[in-house]
């Protein structure tokens, strides 16, 4: 993996956050991208350790349905007070939970209008979001890794409407 070049890289805003660090959106070289930050206080020090190299299982790797790490490092400016950080491409907000259960996203695209709206998925949505996400889970098995946290949360839903498995914090 790469080291980051952190004069290149400016935070937007915030994405989400969960137990071991935050997600931002981010401008990395001129394209926007999703950073996460994993925190260093935490207190579970060696979960977040094992969490943070377990994303980088990916870091390798390029399929249309995984979500791709750019850049990586464990060293920060001064000001920040990470264990890691990583840069992945973003891809977008919306996730098939967001779908299933109408958390304020997209909920499907329907002669190309988006529509919100719990459970809206249809028949043709739900096969082509299976598939994709069933690509994605045979191409990180052929790289003999496996998520081991696979939920609707970590299965991103670009503008393209494209699933990419994300979120490999507990991938081995």
């Amino acid at each position: 993996w790469c080291s980051i070049d952190w004069d290149r890289l400016h935070l937007l805003h915030p994405l989400g956050a969960g137990g071991f660090g935050s997600v931002y959106k981010a401008i990395y070289c001129g394209a926007t991208v999703a950073i996460k930050q994993v925190k260093k206080c935490n207190k579970n020090r060696l979960a977040s350790r094992q969490s943070f190299w377990a994303e980088l299982n990916v870091v390798h790797l390029h399929h249309n349905n995984v979500v791709r790490v750019i850049a990586a490092s464990t060293c920060a400016p001064s000001t920040q007070d990470t264990l890691g950080t990583i840069i992945m491409e973003y891809v977008g907000d919306s996730t098939l939970h967001h779908v299933i259960y109408g958390t304020d996203c997209i909920a499907a695209e329907k002669d190309n209008e988006l529509t919100h709206g719990p459970g809206f998925l249809t028949i043709t949505q739900a096969v082509t979001y299976s598939w994709d996400i069933v690509a994605g889970l045979v191409f990180l098995h052929s790289q003999l890794i496996v998520h081991l946290d696979l939920k609707p949360a970590n299965i991103f839903i670009t503008e393209q409407n494209v699933c990419k498995i994300g979120d490999f914090g507990c991938s081995q």
